[in-house]
């Protein structure tokens, strides 16, 4: 397709994009909801946690969270209401470690971590019915575009979405270390590092690292993901697992929606339209910080214009199987 200027028009009480990256942190409200709980085991011996909704009914639309997310994180409960809302049956997928409970073997979860996501979309399409689409946010959509141009047509979805995607890891890591971005990589470095504690509370590790002095993500990725993962080194799994790479190839529809002023990442790492693929629209906003996108007249109506955006796609998606465009 091609890169869409979106229509997105930030609150006026959320005009910097490190207000949209935080307000909805701190002071979305989360959702009650009705889930039910799924193990599901793996062929290496680990397992995964899976939450589908007890109220949505229709198509299964499978939810991916990003580093260090959860079903509790704020974008995560909200969206999954709102599918139920709109027709849609959510599943919610937990990578390796992230549903509270730390998985059993070694290695953990990456952002190019695209065999878990086969395995959950095998599995549902196995046991229920085949997913039609397939959200990810931050590392979960990286791991889905890479997923989605490594499978080709060779998957069921009929259509994808991810939000505010690093699109090449190095650029993300280094923004990281620039100027008020350095809040969240120190923020989520403190997660990583507790959910290494936690894990190797009642093992002994297989690295010989001392946790507390990885202060960077370059430091962490090549010291503890990237050994744990199989990868060579910090650059080999940069290289190998940033999802710009695999745009050109995704055959099914596909809409990314990103921000030029995401605190996560550069500019200059959105990819251009030469290397999407015709299956892949860009809604590129000129704000909204990292998965914010937050408007509306007033904080106690704020309202989550990327929401909209996807129940939009997937109802055009769908109307398009029906009459059979796709």
């Amino acid at each position: 397709m091609s890169i869409v200027k979106a229509d997105f028009k930030p609150a006026w009480w959320l005009p910097s994009p490190h207000l949209q990256t935080l307000w909805p942190t701190f002071f979305r409200k989360r959702p009650v909801l009705n889930l039910r709980q799924e193990r599901l085991e793996l062929e290496d011996g680990d397992f995964i946690d899976l939450c589908w909704s007890q109220r949505g009914q229709g198509d299964i639309v499978v939810v991916i969270h990003g580093l260090e997310g959860s079903v509790h994180s704020h974008y995560a409960g909200a969206l999954m209401q709102t599918l139920e809302q709109t027709g849609y049956r959510p599943v919610f997928m937990h990578f390796r470690g992230c549903s509270g409970v730390p998985n059993r073997l070694h290695r953990a979860y990456h952002s190019g971590d695209t065999g878990d996501i086969a395995a959950v979309i095998a599995h549902i399409t196995k046991t229920c019915e085949a997913p039609k689409a397939a959200i990810g946010f931050s590392l979960g959509g990286n791991a889905l575009l890479k997923w989605l141009g490594e499978s080709g047509e060779n998957n069921p979805l009929l259509a994808a979405v991810a939000v505010s995607v690093p699109f090449q890891l190095a650029d993300a890591a280094h923004r990281m270390d620039k100027g008020l971005s350095a809040i969240y990589r120190k923020y989520l470095l403190s997660h990583l590092q507790a959910s290494y504690r936690r894990k190797f509370a009642d093992q002994a590790s297989p690295l010989n690292v001392d946790i507390h002095s990885l202060n960077s993500f370059w430091d962490f990725d090549d010291q503890v993901t990237a050994p744990l993962h199989g990868f060579r080194d910090v650059h080999d799994y940069y290289e190998k697992s940033s999802s710009r790479q695999y745009l050109k190839s995704i055959k099914i529809s596909t809409r990314i929606i990103h921000a030029k002023d995401d605190p996560f990442m550069y500019p200059h790492s959105i990819p251009t339209e030469e290397e999407l693929s015709p299956a892949v629209e860009l809604m590129l906003a000129r704000q909204g910080g990292h998965v914010g996108f937050v408007s509306g007249s007033f904080p106690w109506k704020a309202e989550y214009w990327y929401e909209s955006q996807i129940v939009r796609f997937l109802g055009k998606m769908h109307q398009n199987h029906l009459s059979g465009k796709d």
